[in-house]
């Protein structure tokens, strides 16, 4: 891909509309330093200097896809309480639509709070209930889902396993979707098993990608295409979902991009520098679709969905990548 073929498809990612469906969270972070065990217990002693709000989950990807240009819509289910409230403001400040966020009284904004010192998460700890929305309330979402689906490019479904994704959703969402020709990706949680039935791509991690295929988890391989597990299982999967593009995530290894009736295509990490990984996965599925959207490639779109992961990874908390920022990360790495 040249450079003037990269800019071309990054200027027209302001000109799509993505709808983002899945479980929406706070992230939380509590930052400060430390100098001392504590006498209670031997554990850190976190002197806290600031905090900081973020959206999570699939509100992350939604920012993320704001940061890229993109129109985005995001639909899932909040808490009738404060942390519900920020999220919601957060996501109105970054221009993320959000009337398709339902909110549910009997169950608290899934909060994801983190205790960073030294650019090192300390601990994470969650408030959550991940029971399965009501059946009218996932009507509800389905309702404004569909009235906006004739204005989409892309369909994302991130599921999270906190309760708003079920297959009878999924499947009728995915339906209606792709009846419109709409492109459709989802990033799965091998917690929490769906089956993401001929979408047009499907970004799972190594580990999600070992447990969805049913296959035990191996270790990775120095060389991607000879790691003989992974090339098994992204076989089996593609097999198994008929997804047109399955990509597989291998963390300091890059990605895999598997393709029916072609060869697996690695394509290495850019990477720098790692700080923190959380949300790196936001990122991948995220800008994956919206180059897809904007006409990329699918070996075109894995590449931009790479660097922009080894752009967030370089950060510390939630992050985003912006157009200008996979610029510069292709002018310094695709010399």
């Amino acid at each position: 891909m040249t450079r003037d073929q990269l800019q071309q498809i990054l200027n027209r990612f302001s000109q799509q509309t993505i709808l983002v469906v899945g479980d929406v969270m706070l992230d939380h972070f509590l930052w400060g330093k430390v100098s001392r065990i504590s006498p209670e217990a031997p554990v850190p002693v976190v002197e806290v200097t600031r905090e900081s709000y973020f959206p999570g989950g699939a509100a992350n990807v939604a920012r993320n896809l704001r940061a890229l240009g993109a129109h985005v819509q995001v639909f899932g289910v909040l808490g009738d309480d404060s942390a519900g409230s920020e999220l919601r403001a957060l996501l109105d400040q970054q221009g993320v639509e959000t009337t398709g966020l339902l909110v549910d009284p009997t169950r608290p904004t899934t909060v994801k709070t983190r205790i960073v010192a030294h650019h090192q998460q300390i601990v994470r700890f969650d408030k959550e209930r991940t029971a399965p929305i009501s059946p009218a309330l996932a009507e509800e979402l389905l309702a404004r889902f569909t009235a906006t689906l004739a204005d989409a490019d892309a369909v994302i479904f991130e599921d999270y396993a906190k309760g708003v994704m079920n297959q009878p959703l999924l499947d009728t969402m995915h339906r209606r979707a792709r009846r419109r020709g709409t492109i459709t990706t989802a990033d799965p949680n091998s917690r929490h098993p769906l089956q993401f039935r001929r979408l047009t791509a499907i970004t799972p991690n190594r580990l999600e990608a070992f447990a969805a295929a049913g296959l035990p988890f191996a270790e990775p391989a120095e060389d991607v295409l000879r790691d003989e597990p992974l090339l098994a299982a992204g076989r089996k999967l593609l097999n198994q979902w008929r997804t047109e593009n399955l990509l597989i995530t291998l963390g300091e290894h890059g990605m895999c991009l598997f393709r029916a009736g072609e060869r697996p295509h690695h394509i290495p990490t850019v990477a720098q520098e790692v700080f923190d990984v959380s949300g790196a996965g936001d990122t991948v599925i995220a800008t994956l679709t919206v180059a897809l959207a904007a006409g990329a490639r699918p070996v075109e779109a894995a590449e931009i969905s790479n660097h922009a992961a080894g752009v967030v990874v370089g950060k510390v908390g939630t992050a985003t990548c912006s157009t200008a920022e996979l610029t510069a990360s292709f002018q310094r790495n695709c010399r």
